[in-house]
């Protein structure tokens, strides 16, 4: 069974100033190609949708920011998945929309690597499903560690992959998950 893509908060609120300073600026093309990808071998799709608690928050219902990015937004028949968490397995029926299917494998790629991307690799790799990240498909944001030191939106997107690579996930790139399809 060929492995679902599951794109992760490409949301127009992720293409603002207001998220703040990133890495990886062509991430959205690589997402785009894999998607063209897996349409075009008509395999398993799912778009996450973050869908906030919070009234400020650019993901709040009815805010421009919670729509998805128009050139990634999902077609009629592809799995759409909201979530109120980072991790797109709680409380929204992923794993047994995933397991209806008998998919095995899935492909995680979006934002941000060390919130929603990272919690959903864990999870989807603690459940048995044989994971990839593509590292090249997936940013980061510029973040303070706990004793406030700041760090480059790269050193966090880094560290995440790290914490991901061979325990949770596999990290590849955009071009070997395409051969791979």
């Amino acid at each position: 069974m060929t492995p679902a893509l599951i794109i992760i908060d490409m949301q127009r609120g992720m293409a603002s100033k207001a998220a703040g300073q990133r890495n990886n600026p062509t991430a959205e093309q690589n997402i785009a190609s894999l998607l063209a990808s897996w349409r075009a071998a008509h395999a398993p799709i799912v778009h996450v949708r973050h869908i906030s608690r919070i009234p400020t928050s650019l993901f709040w219902p009815g805010q421009p920011g919670v729509e998805f990015q128009p050139e990634l937004a999902p077609l009629d028949h592809e799995h759409v998945v909201e979530k109120n968490v980072p991790d797109a397995f709680i409380n929204t029926g992923l794993e047994r929309w995933l397991h209806a299917r008998g998919i095995d494998r899935v492909v995680i790629v979006g934002v941000s690597t060390n919130y929603s991307v990272e919690s959903t690799a864990r999870t989807a790799g603690n459940l048995g499903f044989k994971t990839f990240v593509a590292s090249d498909a997936t940013f980061a944001f510029a973040k303070a560690d706990y004793s406030g030191q700041p760090h480059a939106p790269e050193e966090v997107h880094a560290m995440s992959l790290a914490n991901l690579d061979g325990e949770f996930a596999t990290i590849s790139t955009t071009a070997e998950l395409r051969n791979a399809l």
